[in-house]
């Protein structure tokens, strides 16, 4: 399953989920006809391209779904594998399963579908794959080299084409559309007749209208990331948010009593943050903000979440992104980390004055700059025993 957020289907019930899906993608597969090799072939010679259309509106389906689920924050985004292109593995590739899928008449997908219901030319098929995995990886040293060739990375094609996710959706969608009156003006001209399984003018009327709708909606659910992100960035936005904040002598009194309920989510770069972390302090970035891992600890309950950078800007970009995301009760450092360090480690030896505040204000100080640094350095040698943090998993998929 997807990197759902909230989790609603946790890693114990991934498998159960994924048997019964893969049940229903088999069972959907076998009634569309592709358990049938001429039926799957026809996309070549010309006479049906039900396999066209089956997988084209699977991709649309697919693609518009994750473009709401992210908008609405219902998935983590970062978790999903995007597989790494490798453009002439991929353009070789591509042309051995073609010429594979004409010759045999399956692609690996459908010919599990037909051996499962008895078709031994699939379960044939099957076997040839095998073997060719196995000529694969007894030669891999041989190919290597154009295996890996031109690495693009794990790339988007709307990021390559230079275009918006919203317009490259809207452009797949209304080629779909145009895709499927096409294909049926081939297999009309090569049948002779119409497809009589098919009465596709008036289907595709309304499938029309129903699929430019559906492309137009992609406008108005824009990249949920990049949205707010530049909204925080928003100086009048940011102008108009009514910032709570924490002072340095609070948070360093948190701090030194070992509050449980206090969280920190440090905005600095990592040099800066393994220099200095903050006892009960977590790393985040901008981006990091809309993952799974930073909206469990905001959830938390009864936690004061405490947002710090070097400046208070920067924080309060941080709380702004957050609070967008709908959390509430975010404090700001007042100041920033730079004025936490003046306040804390620069305390001068004596005070003029005879304000009682002021004398308990630099009493305090006085104290918590002794605290401090040890308590910072016990922090980080707990960091560094706890050893380095292993990635997270992304969701792996593909036919």
């Amino acid at each position: 399953m997807g990197p759902l957020v909230p989790e609603i289907i946790g890693n114990e019930l991934n498998f159960v989920a994924a048997l019964f899906i893969g049940i229903a993608f088999g069972f959907i597969l076998e009634q569309a006809g592709f358990s049938t090799s001429k039926k799957l072939v026809g996309l070549f010679y010309g006479y049906d391209f039900t396999v066209l259309r089956v997988f084209f509106t699977a991709g649309v389906t697919a693609m518009i779904g994750v473009v709401a689920l992210n908008h609405f924050g219902l998935i983590d985004i970062s978790l999903v594998y995007v597989n790494p292109t490798f453009l002439w593995s991929a353009l070789v590739g591509g042309l051995i399963m073609g010429i594979g899928f004409v010759v045999g008449g399956y692609c690996p997908g459908t010919s599990v579908c037909a051996a499962a219901i008895g078709k031994i030319d699939a379960m044939i098929f099957i076997a040839g794959s095998f073997i060719g995995v196995l000529i694969f990886a007894e030669g891999y040293p041989l190919f290597e080299g154009l295996y890996k060739a031109a690495n693009w990375g794990s790339v988007k094609i709307f990021d390559v084409m230079g275009v918006s996710q919203s317009l490259f959706a809207f452009l797949l969608i209304a080629f779909a559309v145009g895709a499927f009156w096409a294909v049926t003006l081939i297999e009309n001209k090569v049948n002779g007749k119409p497809n009589p399984e098919l009465n596709a003018k008036p289907l595709y009327a309304g499938l029309t209208a129903i699929a430019m709708v559906i492309g137009l909606s992609a406008f108005i659910m824009p990249d949920r990331k990049e949205s707010i992100i530049k909204k925080s960035s928003d100086s009048e936005i940011a102008a108009s948010r009514k910032v709570e904040f924490i002072t340095s002598d609070e948070l360093a009194f948190r701090l030194m009593d070992n509050d449980k309920d206090l969280q920190i989510f440090d905005l600095r770069d990592q040099k800066s943050f393994d220099a200095m972390p903050l006892p009960r302090s977590i790393r985040v970035t901008k981006e990091s903000l809309f993952e799974k891992d930073a909206n469990k600890l905001l959830l938390l309950k009864n936690t004061r979440n405490v947002f710090i950078a070097d400046d208070e800007q920067t924080a309060a970009k941080g709380a702004l992104i957050a609070e967008q995301l709908g959390f509430k009760g975010l404090l700001v450092l007042k100041g920033g980390l730079n004025q936490f360090k003046k306040d804390m480690f620069e305390v001068p030896k004596s005070i003029e004055g005879q304000d009682r505040q002021e004398i308990d204000t630099h009493r305090f100080r006085t104290q918590a700059s002794i605290a401090l640094p040890l308590l910072i350095k016990e922090f980080k040698q707990k960091q560094a025993g706890s050893g380095v943090k292993k990635a997270k998993n992304r969701v792996l998929g593909g036919c």
